[in-house]
């Protein structure tokens, strides 16, 4: 049974956690929609500002290699991989020279900026808004005007370092770097300064006299990374396809046109450079290796015609030639694998199966050729050495013809190479690609609703003010009153303001109490005078001090309309505003403040002759009177405790209304007369740790708080099922 009791609890605390904080969101909701709404329509602004980034994509297609440019060997159509080098034509494209070939190709090192009025200088540009007359003078550059330079050369100092270059009329313009001149020129002439360092060409100029413009030379270096990191290549479809798009994005739509068909160029002529290189690495080889062949051919037929001329004419028989055929094409095949395993030992190793295939074909042709010479050995001695000259003059014959005919391939292939790259798509410019608005406003949208739910949880962990009073109870203080905020004090107080001060003692009142009977603030009053009722039975006095820990929590109020609903009971009830520093209590029925309390406890002035009546005849009233340059003393002074008895005893209620505990001592001294003692407690506003000081203060000088008034208590979704909130009319 107990434990279903902690269950029901638990689950009913989660219920009000999630309330609290549903309730905590509704009740900050106008300061949630308006920081959403301001961030949202900063989204827009900048969507609106921001300067649009295009994208220029092209697309290519890598093919395999062409078998005339590998024709030193033909190794890559037997045993190479002839398919698509898609990474490495990746790599290629993205490295320093085929980028930095094509900065220089659209003169990426040279950048020329307009000086741009602040904050919305590009969107004057990007709109092509015309100057204005008012700033026919200014040195901003608007729409419509530009500059091109054509040649920019400076001295490794001035590398990175920004040059202004200022129109001083319509063909003229001065080019100035940190303050000071450095030369003058004129549209369409080179210029150079006095030193000779700095060149300058301007071909087009189209501003008016003053405008500026900024320029600088990048290093080629910072060139190439600037383009690199704007530049994206990737494989489109499957792996295996060698279709590659090249992407590239920037601010400038036919800059980024222009440099992306620049990398397609220059990539397509390195390509095809690089074929043209390989058949011509080819021929130098052949070419070299060719005289050799023909005079080793020259040699070997001048020995078999000298055997012959001594042997007197010796053929071959027909079992012999035939052997001699067949050891001239292993021959010929040996020296073939002989060119292909050079070829693939560069790019292999032995344990690579195409190279085990090569080695297991050699293998079996030296087999073949070991057999064919045992079946030599077995021949006459003329007939074995007039086969050997033979079998060296065929096979050195045979490789000739074949040097010679690789060597016309090879020159073909030169002639008529072409690369294995193709491009299928030119660069073509999109967008702009961002900033995309929708989400930038989306986005915008979200973080101001995100920041301004923070802000608000933040915001309320870290208010230490009380917001139930069982906060307060927990403490050992019971509540005897919770008070919600009267909002329409606010305009009665604004009324008081506008009154003009009465001279009489007897005045009309602007108490809520009053003027709106019915209010919820003034009911909850009512409650509280009963429970004051029952709780004063046994008090020494009719004496009531009511005090609290801080400024500003509604004393005055609540002092106010309980002696007005006190006096409506019947009873006789004297009001004294015991705060002589800052009391505002006369405020409320509109009278001024001298002829009051400290007018009394000076002696300047007896009781009766400075209380105030009101507009209620039980009701009567003692302002602070002139603020004393020493209110603690006064009070302790024992004219105080005189003043308190002669109030006990012609009146049935003296309210006493005091300064805050925590901020002077006055309470305190106040304290020791009054009968009973209440503490008002603000909402939102006073901490427990507030309370719990004030209560001890007011304990070591023998005072007992009997309760609490829970003061300004908001009506909002956190608090909406708490029993204060109700009313009923």
């Amino acid at each position: 049974m107990a434990s279903h009791e902690k269950l029901e609890t638990a689950q009913e605390n989660e219920d009000m956690d999630i309330g609290r904080i549903l309730g905590l969101l509704y009740d900050r909701k106008w300061l949630i929609i308006g920081v959403t709404f301001v961030f949202a329509m900063m989204g827009v602004i900048y969507s609106f500002v921001a300067t649009p980034i295009y994208q220029a994509n092209s697309l290519i297609e890598i093919e395999s290699r062409p078998n005339a440019s590998n024709a030193a060997g033909e190794i890559g159509n037997i045993f190479g991989n002839t398919g698509p080098k898609s990474v490495a034509e990746m790599q290629i494209l993205q490295s320093r020279k085929v980028l930095g070939n094509a900065a220089d190709r659209v003169n990426l090192q040279t950048i020329v900026e307009p000086k741009k009025v602040p904050v919305i200088g590009d969107l004057i540009l990007r709109k092509n808004v015309k100057r204005p007359g008012f700033a026919s003078n200014w040195s901003y550059v608007f729409g419509g005007e530009g500059i091109n330079i054509t040649r920019l050369v400076l001295p490794s100092r001035l590398i990175g370092y920004p040059l202004t270059v200022k129109v001083t009329g319509d063909q003229s313009y001065d080019v100035y770097a940190g303050g000071e001149r450095v030369l003058s020129g004129l549209v369409g002439q080179l210029s150079q300064s006095s030193d000779g360092n700095v060149e300058v060409r301007v071909m087009n100029l189209n501003a008016p006299k003053g405008a500026e413009f900024i320029m600088y030379k990048r290093s080629d270096l910072s060139a190439i990374g600037n383009l690199k990191k704007r530049f994206s290549v990737e494989e489109t479809g499957r792996s295996g396809t060698g279709i590659l798009q090249l992407t590239l994005t920037g601010a400038d739509a036919l800059q980024i046109k222009d440099s992306l068909q620049a990398i397609n160029e220059v990539y397509l002529e390195q390509n095809i450079r690089r074929q043209s290189a390989e058949a011509q690495n080819s021929i130098d080889f052949l070419k070299k290796q060719i005289p050799e062949v023909r005079e080793n051919l020259s040699s070997a037929e001048n020995k078999l015609n000298d055997y012959r001329v001594r042997q007197d004419s010796v053929d071959l028989t027909q079992e012999t030639q035939s052997t001699l055929n067949q050891l001239v094409n292993v021959e010929s095949q040996l020296n073939q694998l002989k060119f292909d395993e050079a070829d693939l030992s560069q790019r292999f190793t032995k344990n690579h199966p195409q190279y085990q295939s090569l080695l297991e074909k050699k293998q079996q042709l030296n087999q073949e050729k070991e057999n064919l010479q045992k079946r030599i050995d077995n021949l006459p001695e003329t007939q074995q050495e007039i086969l050997r000259l033979q079998r060296n003059v065929s096979v050195t014959q045979d490789i000739y013809v074949q040097l010679l005919n690789k060597l016309q391939e090879l020159n073909i292939a030169k002639a008529g190479a072409v690369g294995n790259v193709r491009i299928i798509d030119d660069a073509v410019v999109h967008g702009p690609v961002a900033p995309r608005s929708t989400l930038v406003v989306l986005l915008f949208t979200i973080m101001g609703l995100v920041l301004s739910v923070l802000y608000v949880f933040v915001r309320a962990a870290l208010n230490k003010g009380i917001e139930d009073p069982d906060e307060l109870e927990k403490t050992g203080l019971p509540v005897y009153a919770t008070i919600p905020l009267a909002e329409k004090q606010q305009s009665l107080t604004r009324s008081i303001k506008k009154s003009k001060v009465g001279k009489s003692t007897s005045v009309d009142t602007d108490v809520l109490a009053f003027h709106d009977s019915t209010d919820m603030s003034v009911e909850a009053v009512r409650s509280l005078r009963t429970s004051l009722h029952f709780a004063m039975m046994e008090a020494s006095n009719s004496i009531l001090m009511i005090t609290g820990a801080s400024p500003s929590i509604g004393k005055s109020f609540l002092t106010s309309n309980l002696a007005a609903v006190c006096a409506e009971a019947g009873q006789k009830v004297l009001l004294v505003d015991a705060d002589m520093r800052k009391g505002h209590v006369h405020n409320a029925f509109n009278v001024k403040s001298e002829n009051g309390l400290s007018d009394i406890l000076s002696g300047a002035k007896d009781p009766q002759t400075v209380v105030k009546s009101t507009k209620h005849e039980n009701l009567s009233f003692i302002s602070k009177g002139k603020t004393p340059p020493n209110p603690s003393e006064l009070l302790a002074n024992v004219r105080f405790s005189e003043f308190a008895s002669w109030a006990n005893k012609n009146f049935d209620l003296v309210i006493i209304d005091t300064p805050p505990v925590l901020a002077v001592t006055d309470a305190a001294v106040i304290g020791k007369h009054a009968g009973t003692t209440m503490m008002v407690v603000k909402y939102e506003t006073n901490s427990i740790k507030e309370v719990k000081t004030s209560q001890r203060r007011l304990s070591h000088n023998g005072i007992e708080v009997k309760g609490c008034i829970f003061n300004a208590v908001e009506k909002n979704m956190r608090n909406q099922y708490s029993y204060y909130n109700y009313s009923y009319k």
